[in-house]
């Protein structure tokens, strides 16, 4: 059974990424005077959703006044190629599990970053583009004043106080490096050569 711990480490850090489908990776939340218990929005995958079928609407109604861009998920291409990439790398990290190759875990490991890296990367440019790129025409324009909410932590725009953190989904993410991380590190301790006493 011993042996065969990298290989069921692999196992797991693969399917963990399928929860990605099931819980969003990163949540924002707005909190005003109006809105004192907030309203937040889900960033998933493969969709942008709010706590009700309302969110995006009352989101888009606010970003309106201040000359944003509307937040239209079926304009984002991220959501519609990433779900592709996730079961891939699922997919990749099962074959990579059938060869008793430590350094396969180590590269599958690596790539999980690479992607981790280049999605928030990606996640970054999108809020930067819709906090920057504002209409001429806004009916509420503030000079030099910006509406990018943060990576991580909190940012007052505003009146507004914009929340950013990581969800579930992402959550899912690093556990799969870390068990993907355990799986080369578990093979490679036991295939090291034993002093001789």
């Amino acid at each position: 059974m011993k042996s065969y711990l990298p290989r069921i480490l692999m196992w797991i850090a693969s399917l963990s990424l399928l929860v990605l489908f099931l819980f969003p990776i990163w949540k924002i939340t707005l909190k005003a005077p109006q809105y004192p218990d907030g309203i937040s929005m889900y960033i998933w995958i493969n969709q942008i959703t709010g706590d009700s079928e309302y969110t995006l609407q009352n989101i888009n109604i606010l970003n309106h006044y201040v000359g944003m861009k509307y937040i239209e998920p079926d304009s984002i291409p991220e959501l519609t190629y990433f779900p592709y990439i996730i079961i891939g790398l699922c997919l990749l990290g099962l074959a990579l599990s059938f060869f008793k190759n430590n350094r396969f875990y180590l590269v599958y490991s690596l790539i999980l970053i690479m992607v981790c890296v280049l999605g928030l990367y990606d996640f970054y440019l999108w809020e930067y583009d819709y906090g920057h790129d504002l209409s001429d025409k806004a009916p509420i324009k503030v000079p030099g004043m910006a509406y990018q909410p943060p990576l991580f932590g909190s940012k007052m725009l505003l009146n507004f106080e914009a929340i950013s953190y990581p969800h579930t989904g992402a959550l899912f993410m690093g556990i799969s490096i870390v068990l993907s991380f355990l799986s080369f590190f578990i093979g490679k301790k036991r295939k090291a050569p034993k002093a001789f006493a």
